[in-house]
């Protein structure tokens, strides 16, 4: 299964996310607003300069499949980005999807993000200092998240032959890396 062979190549990329993002402060309630401004900004521009690119180039099939329309979230980061008064930027990266299957490979990066990211919410609406924080990005899908991160696992499974992990992985991989060197 895709999402298996996924989520053990690319551990050191997410763990190297969560301490980038310092996520364990999350827990222990020591997180700030800056941090989160940092977490806010950098997922914006990884939105930014990859969203169009990978739904442009996935496939019908999954437009129904992976009910795309409701996995868009650059408007709805847009909206903390403004709420956070951060200033929108451009970066000189460039990040490009060869195929389809490296745009799932990202998206698998996007949708995982939203996993987390409802933890996240939760966790830091009862933090102090984050009571009038509205959380559009990481509460997209409220409590949809769950059957939503299932029902793209599922269709990445049975969509994705193994003959293809490589290219997932390399979108996969590719998404991380710009995530990362970002800011």
């Amino acid at each position: 299964m895709v999402s298996e062979y996924l989520k053990q190549n690319t551990a050191e990329y997410h763990d190297a996310a969560e301490k980038l993002f310092n996520s364990e402060k999350i827990f222990n309630k020591t997180f700030t607003l800056e941090d989160y401004k940092k977490i806010i900004h950098t997922n914006y521009l990884m939105l930014l300069h990859s969203e169009d690119k990978i739904f442009s180039r996935l496939s019908g099939k999954y437009s129904e499949k992976l009910q795309l329309n409701e996995r868009k979230k650059l408007s709805l980061i847009e909206k903390d980005v403004e709420s956070l008064s951060l200033e929108y930027k451009e970066v000189s990266d460039k990040l490009d999807f060869t195929n389809e299957h490296e745009a799932l490979g990202a998206m698998y990066v996007i949708e995982g993000s939203t996993l987390g990211g409802n933890v996240i919410a939760r966790q830091l609406s009862k933090t102090e200092g984050f009571d009038t924080v509205s959380f559009n990005f990481f509460g997209c899908y409220q409590e949809n998240t769950g059957p939503m991160w299932k029902n793209f696992k599922e269709v990445l499974d049975a969509e994705v032959a193994e003959e293809n992990y490589p290219e997932v992985l390399s979108g996969a991989r590719k998404l991380y890396s710009f995530l990362l060197n970002v800011n």
